[in-house]
């Protein structure tokens, strides 16, 4: 939807934000209010408000280049997804220890880490599991809330493979290692800041006595168990893969086949190359990898029904939000911070990428320069005046994508795929007012300190 937002001539009107926000608040009230009933209804509800966003756009708006365009993005988004939990479900890695605040954080930290290096869902879906086996049962929802916060958000902000709207913007121009070079430093400030905030809520959760190297080496003995339990070592591969595939993209690579449709090219040959690899994985999978994950597809195809409707009904949202922000007396005041908090709150509750896309194209018409211009982009990107608009864009898509459970796609993923196991975890309101906004949004505002004045 990045160019229908740049395009938009005149707001949707208001009713239209209806379907959105009243799924929204079915997705908040249901599981809480008549579970069992919105257990058999969700996706029957999710798909019906999103077919009949689709239709008001297509048929009564003839506005088909923008349902097209969203179609494709969801497209693209379910089938990364699937990729990635099939791959993720397919490695097995289990500590054969005790779960301790210390070997929390360490994983955590590993976590953000590698959240960088094969993007948010990749390395959630690695490590939610292995998270859950390690504190086995001293598992509490915060472990959960807390991995969102840090590996399936906050962790990508170094590379544009660590979360979309990086990587739309390395699509765009901006260099690859710029983020790793000007992101640094909130990356360390938020990571380190949850990090602190989890061992120390950590530490009130009782946990097993402390025992010596040894006694623990003989406790694992006595069962025979390695410290270190890997299955599927080369299953990485097929993850490497489903990565390399993301590059396959028809702006980037005109060589590659696409249909013209209304107006868009449009491509699956990264889609197919995806899927492909999927079935290859789990076609070689071992039988002990997939029943240790509790392999079943009931997760992803809870995301894959519930944002169906999210991405359709939330397309008068995303226009009206540019509309608002290209007035010129909101674009005149798109300051580093400003820009750092309209980026991020909107990422939270909207999808982050087109977003991100949004306020850059917004502030780079500021300068003159041109969205569709690599080497415009670049510029901005690497001048002295603008690089800090960049950096607050950049920040805010990212970290504020942990606000909500829809603000980014593992977060759902991660929620579902830990309920399977049995994590009883908050509601939607649940997460936000007793997670997102005590513990994350204060370092939300640290960083955005550090954004105006460092």
């Amino acid at each position: 939807m990045l160019s229908s937002l740049l395009l938009i001539s005149a707001p949707p009107a208001w009713p239209l934000l209806l379907p959105f926000f009243g799924l929204l608040a079915l997705i908040a009230s249901g599981p809480l209010l008549f579970p069992r009933l919105w257990e058999h209804w969700y996706g029957h509800v999710a798909v019906g408000l999103g077919l009949l966003m689709l239709g008001y756009y297509g048929f009564i708006r003839h506005d088909w280049h923008t349902t097209t365009e969203t179609l494709a993005e969801y497209f693209s988004f379910v089938v990364l997804l699937t990729a990635l939990f099939v791959v993720g479900s397919t490695l097995y890695f289990n500590l054969n220890v005790a779960g301790t605040p210390g070997r929390n954080v360490l994983l955590l930290t590993a976590g953000a880490v590698l959240a960088s290096v094969v993007g948010t869902t990749g390395a959630s879906l690695l490590l939610i599991r292995p998270l859950i086996r390690l504190n086995d049962q001293r598992i509490r929802p915060y472990h959960i809330v807390f991995f969102i916060f840090i590996v399936s958000n906050a962790g990508g902000l170094l590379t544009p493979l660590g979360d979309p709207p990086l990587f739309i913007g390395f699509l765009r121009g901006v260099p690859f290692f710029w983020t790793t070079e000007h992101l640094l430093v909130p990356w360390l400030l938020s990571n380190g800041l949850l990090l602190l905030l989890f061992w120390l809520k950590d530490r009130r959760n009782p946990y097993p006595s402390r025992l010596s190297r040894n006694e623990q080496r003989r406790a694992r003995s006595a069962k025979g168990l390695p410290l270190f339990d890997f299955n599927g070592r080369y299953h990485w591969l097929w993850l490497l893969l489903v990565l390399g595939a993301v590059f396959l993209d028809p702006t980037r690579l005109p060589w590659l086949p696409y249909l013209p449709v209304a107006g868009l090219k449009v491509s699956f040959v990264r889609e197919v190359v995806q899927l492909l690899v999927a079935w290859g994985c789990y076609r070689t999978a071992h039988p002990k990898a997939l029943a240790a994950n509790h392999f079943n597809l009931a997760p992803m195809l809870e995301v894959a029904l519930l944002f169906f409707g999210i991405f359709l009904t939330m397309m008068p949202a995303l226009q009206l939000a540019a509309h608002v922000a290209a007035e010129p007396a909101v674009a005149s005041r798109l300051t580093p911070g400003a820009l750092y908090w309209l980026t991020g709150i909107l990422s939270g509750f909207l999808d982050n990428a087109p977003t991100y896309a949004s306020f850059l194209g917004l502030s780079l018409a500021g300068q003159q320069l041109d969205f569709a211009n690599p080497t415009q982009v670049q510029q901005f990107a690497e001048a002295a005046a603008t690089m800090p608009l960049l950096r607050a864009i950049s920040s805010g898509a990212v970290l504020f994508g942990a606000l909500t459970y829809i603000g980014n796609g593992p977060n759902f993923l991660v929620r579902a795929i830990a309920e399977k196991e049995g994590v009883p975890m908050p509601g939607f309101f649940a997460y936000i007012g007793r997670y997102a906004l005590p513990y994350l949004l204060p370092v939300l505002g640290i960083v955005s300190g550090w954004l105006l004045w460092g």
